[in-house]
């Protein structure tokens, strides 16, 4: 089903190109931002497009760095060991890598969900404290697996010995493993958004009224390489949950803000955006088709040929925000 242009609430249609309302003032933005305002009170925004390492950059970066480590330990291992067959120590520490690579997911994975930040460690480290634990068994229990395979297949017999002694000898090893890895995760996203940008809410100024209303602001700050921008948020085409942050998308490039969807929710003007699917509000504006799926969902396709999905729940809402019965296709 194609949509017709959205209607805002004084009857005029909806144009995501139509000039920006001049804007009277800059109290309450740092002089950097009140530069980009301008005499003519319009806002500049940066409009290069950041994109994150492509996958097979990232694969290698960590194939690179498990390989890397598997190969010191080895040399040191063999050296640790002279009286030992070569492919007996580096079999221990090509089967510690091959876990480590199968666990990686999973660590980037709950990192991203519980990511540890300056102003909530204290409840993060303990999770991760636990994660690292879960992170250990398995770790050592797989290597072990792999070792006793290798042995078998060259006719010996592998032996870990007593399990807890080994064991809390491997932990002081994973742990610092398992940390590790997340301090790289946590500088990446670090040195993503200090690239990228990163857009706040703009906050009541020192002294005097507000510019806008802060409660529904029509602009959000966004900090890019110690810069600052205003993005005005007729631009934002979609939003989309992202664990502790919502991402703004503004012609291509996703802009995280320190927020949640039930937060945000409550700040958009609901003339312009609609929740669509837990994770997922979108401008009208930018909404170009509605496709309808047999499983009584459907996908919506934008101006720029992004699809985003919108479940059940919501698809009812959408329809009749476009006067058409919610048994309609």
């Amino acid at each position: 089903m194609s949509v017709p242009r959205p209607v805002r609430g004084d009857g005029s249609r909806a144009d995501r190109d139509e000039p920006t309302p001049p804007w009277d003032g800059s109290r309450g933005l740092s002089p950097h931002a009140r530069r980009i305002v301008g005499m003519n009170g319009q806002a500049d925004v940066e409009h290069g497009i950041f994109r994150p390492w492509p996958r097979p950059v990232t694969v290698g970066f960590w194939l690179l760095f498990v390989a890397l480590n598997a190969v010191f330990n080895g040399v040191d291992a063999q050296l640790s060991h002279p009286e030992l067959p070569a492919w007996m120590p580096w079999s221990w520490e090509c089967s510690s890598g091959l876990l480590i690579l199968a666990l990686l997911p999973a660590v980037v994975a709950f990192e991203r969900r519980w990511p540890i930040r300056l102003d909530d460690w204290q409840r993060r480290v303990p999770l991760h404290l636990a994660a690292s634990v879960v992170f250990s068994l398995v770790h050592v229990g797989g290597m072990v697996g792999l070792r006793k395979l290798v042995y078998a297949v060259g006719g010996w017999h592998y032996d870990f010995g007593a399990w807890w002694i080994n064991f809390g000898y491997e932990y002081l090893k994973d742990v610092r493993s398992y940390f590790l890895i997340v301090a790289m995760l946590a500088f990446y996203r670090l040195w993503r958004l200090r690239r990228q940008g990163e857009a706040k809410l703009l906050a009541e100024p020192d002294d005097g009224p507000p510019v806008e209303p802060v409660e529904r602001p029509e602009r959000f700050l966004v900090r890019k390489l110690g810069k600052e921008f205003l993005l005005a948020a007729r631009e934002i085409e979609w939003l989309q949950a992202a664990g502790n942050y919502v991402n703004l998308r503004v012609r291509g490039r996703d802009y995280p803000l320190r927020s949640t969807m039930a937060a945000i929710e409550v700040r958009l003007d609901p003339a312009r955006f609609l929740r669509v699917h837990r994770g997922y509000f979108v401008n009208l504006d930018y909404l170009a088709e509605i496709e309808p799926l047999d499983t009584g969902d459907a996908r919506l396709h934008l101006r720029d040929g992004t699809t985003i999905p919108c479940s059940r729940r919501y698809r009812v809402t959408l329809r009749e925000r476009y006067g058409q019965p919610a048994a309609a296709e």
